[in-house]
């Protein structure tokens, strides 16, 4: 195939879509750069990391999907090592915040935990697009069930609840696109209740437990401590008015009243320096970005792109709602980033990755 006829079928509305939305990103990053001690190293780092993302993207278009369909060995060995990365964090990673989720590189940090998602994706994809026909066998379910489990015990115990939940909304959401059955969906709900009361007796760590009680019993919250994040990221959001205070003008955010502005409540911050329009342009882009996403698994030929792509689509969205749903106060905060929008290069360049592969499906 030559480059015409290649460029020709790539999908240009979901590529701008998303790099759209990684300069809204960096703008927001750029307007907190200028009181922030670090001097905007991250604002820098951050258009690395979306170079490096957009060129790994047209990388993968040029290469055929099938190498990941057709390759158990190639798709099992990128699962493995990335067990290998994972278990390392408890070794060779320092703690940050807490939690050991980065191997630290010079002046860079990677998190094996993105790269995760898009390997875990394929292995279901690859797995379910083998055995769609026989989902009646609750086997299938306990055997994708292990591959999403050891991955996400290792995740848990970092800390890291939110990219568990994530790991998580991907399984059940490939269990419902590939046909499970009513009666073992409502076997892994019960599941999920008993490992959760489990979790919650033996395993979630204090702060974990205080985030989800403030949430669901506010006058039990610490507004100074747990729920202090949440209290400023509504204030800014509610300061930013239709039209916003403007770049460099934000007071929670320039001020540093609003905690992890550049990750975690980055919509905040966008909310209340570029306003209502601001976060409706937000909204349009993402619905942009899922819509081509979901129109390639709903045109796709294989079950293997269909799974991908409707899987894709899913943690994209989990990710989305559950960020936006800590920053309104609606979701407990569990340490979730806006894809493509908040500060890291591991996430940025992982949804590049999962774009690339999108964009060879449609292509070849």
């Amino acid at each position: 195939m030559n480059l015409d006829t290649h460029f020709k079928k790539f999908d240009w509305v979901m590529f701008f879509s998303a790099l759209f939305l990684s300069l809204i990103g960096l703008l927001s990053l750029y307007s907190s750069s200028f009181f922030r001690e670090d001097n905007f190293s991250i604002f820098k780092k951050q258009i690395l990391f979306l170079a490096i993302g957009i060129l790994t993207m047209f990388i993968l278009s040029f290469i055929d999907w099938r190498v990941f369909k057709e390759n158990s060995y190639l798709i099992l060995f990128l699962y493995f090592i990335c067990l290998f990365l994972l278990l390392g964090l408890y070794f060779f990673a320092p703690k940050i915040r807490g939690i050991r989720s980065w191997y630290r590189i010079g002046g860079f940090s990677f998190s094996p935990i993105e790269i995760t998602k898009i390997v875990l994706l394929i292995l279901l994809s690859k797995y379910f697009s083998t055995r769609h026909i026989e989902m009646y066998k609750l086997q299938h379910i306990i055997f994708s069930g292990i591959y999403v489990f050891l991955p996400s015990l290792l995740i848990f115990f970092q800390p890291d609840l939110g990219s568990v939940i994530i790991l998580f909304c991907l399984w059940v959401g490939i269990l419902i696109i590939s046909g499970i059955k009513l009666k073992h969906f409502f076997i892994l709900i019960l599941l999920g209740l008993v490992i959760f009361s489990f979790s919650w007796l033996f395993l979630l760590k204090d702060y974990q437990r205080a985030r989800i009680i403030g949430f669901f019993v506010p006058k039990e919250a610490d507004y100074l401590g747990i729920k202090w994040s949440q209290e400023q990221a509504k204030i800014a959001i509610g300061s930013g008015g239709i039209f916003g205070q403007g770049i460099k003008k934000g007071s929670q955010t320039q001020y540093g009243f609003l905690p992890e502005s550049h990750t975690d409540f980055i919509f905040a911050a966008i909310a209340e320096e570029f306003g209502l329009v601001g976060v409706f342009f937000v909204f349009i882009l993402f619905a942009i970005l899922l819509w081509r996403i979901i129109k390639i698994s709903l045109s796709s030929q294989t079950n293997f792109c269909r799974l991908f792509s409707a899987g894709f689509a899913f943690i994209l969205f989990s990710q989305i709602l559950i960020n936006i749903g800590m920053n309104l106060s609606l979701l407990p905060v569990v340490g979730i980033s806006l894809p493509l929008i908040s500060y890291g290069g591991s996430n940025l360049i992982a949804v590049f990755v999962g774009l690339g592969i999108l964009e060879s499906m449609r292509i070849h």
